[in-house]
């Protein structure tokens, strides 16, 4: 006889198993598998010119292996252990952000010192300094909620701290990162009951202070002139989203069909990194960008979902972790999508679950182990306390 069943003869509750989401596992296997098939098809000239065209697929499987084994050991850690130590955590991200401009250890690559070497491999540590730093804020949120909803200063001591993160991003450079840091840890401190007007007039200080910084240095103005009219220089700092731009026009509504993109033959540079989207719009079209934009909308969703469900559990600190995710996947798709269009100016910032990087990937991956650890919680909690209704 089972243990569950012996456990129901002699009164005692019954165990249950990991209370896994199937809705959100099934939306990520389904992005992550699309992503498969365009890291190979993007990649596979410019890996083939080395002698191995499945290089990138290879490398990409390997990291998707290892993105899961963290999303086990983060599913593993209830919330609770995570709002412990989230001081500890942030004093991490912010250690690790200070290191990565240290010259001798900091990697520079595209004259931006994001990368750290371990073992002889490359870690860009501003995705998982940002998971760190919003964890911190769903904790400060939960302590000082009654501040956040009282007033100014409540709000003004988390901001500054959120600056503080997105100036170290700043001096690797890597505007991209602290433009998505500052927007998530607004919308996670407003979902907390930060007050909206206060909320608008920061956004537009920090808005601001962004267009001085873009102002005041040359390297980012020219980004931004370039992005404002691409076709004025389209062989030199317009070439790469005039690339993007002709792949994305040739798609049309079904696509040139998979493999067949022209663009990805050494036009368009990052054709499997930043600049996904546009290969899959040339050979999937308007269809294969629809089924790719509907699919992040329905994550998204979920991770509100999976966020109030908690919230109506009263758990808060979880619930503002997996918002959290919903805003960070939401916003970073969306500059991404609006970058590959030339609605935005280039930022270095992948597709999330697609794109060939080995941090972006590894570090979702794990932060999707908690959100479903928050699922897992809430249903948990939803059972013990039907349990005891029923007593």
């Amino acid at each position: 006889m089972s243990s569950a069943a012996l456990g129901a003869i002699e009164g005692r509750p019954r165990s249950y198993g990991p209370a896994l989401d199937a809705i959100t596992i099934i939306l990520v296997l389904s992005i992550v598998l699309l992503g498969l098939i365009m890291v190979t098809s993007a990649s596979i000239t410019v890996a083939g010119r080395d002698g191995d065209p499945f290089f990138y697929l290879e490398r990409q499987l390997l990291l998707l292996l290892v993105g899961v084994v963290l999303a086990a050991v983060t599913f593993s850690i209830p919330s609770q252990r995570l709002e412990q130590c989230a001081l500890p955590l942030l004093l991490i991200a912010g250690f690790m952000l200070f290191v990565v401009l240290v010259p001798g250890l900091g990697h520079v690559v595209n004259g931006s010192r994001r990368w750290l070497r371990l073992a002889g491999l490359s870690f860009q540590v501003s995705e998982a300094a940002r998971v760190l730093t919003l964890i911190y804020i769903a904790s400060y949120a939960v302590r000082y909620e009654a501040a956040l909803r009282s007033g100014l200063p409540g709000l003004a001591r988390a901001l500054g701290l959120l600056a503080l993160i997105a100036l170290l991003l700043l001096l690797e450079p890597d505007f991209g990162a602290a433009t998505v840091l500052f927007i998530t840890g607004f919308g996670v401190l407003f979902l907390a009951g930060a007050r909206l007007r206060y909320v608008l007039a920061m956004l537009l200080a920090m808005g601001g202070s962004m267009t001085l910084l873009v102002i005041f240095s040359s390297y980012r103005m020219r980004r931004l002139t370039a992005f404002l009219d691409p076709w004025a220089d389209p062989f030199n700092s317009g070439f790469q989203l005039t690339q993007s731009l002709i792949a994305i026009g040739r798609g049309q509504w079904f696509g040139v069909g998979l493999g067949a993109s022209v663009q990805k033959l050494f036009y368009l540079p990052e054709a499997h990194t930043d600049f996904l989207f546009a290969v899959l719009a040339e050979e999937l079209g308007l269809l294969g960008v629809m089924l790719t934009l509907g699919l992040f909308l329905a994550l998204t969703w979920r991770a509100f979902l999976i966020s109030r469900r908690a919230c109506e559990a009263g758990l808060k600190f979880p619930a503002y972790l997996a918002a959290g995710f919903g805003l960070w996947l939401g916003v970073q798709v969306c500059i991404n999508v609006g970058v590959n269009m030339g609605v935005l100016p280039t930022k270095g910032l992948t597709l999330p679950l697609m794109s060939y990087g080995r941090s972006s990937l590894i570090v979702t991956l794990a932060w999707l182990g908690i959100v479903l650890r928050v699922h897992h919680e809430t249903v948990r909690g939803s059972r013990r306390g039907a349990r005891e209704l029923r007593a």
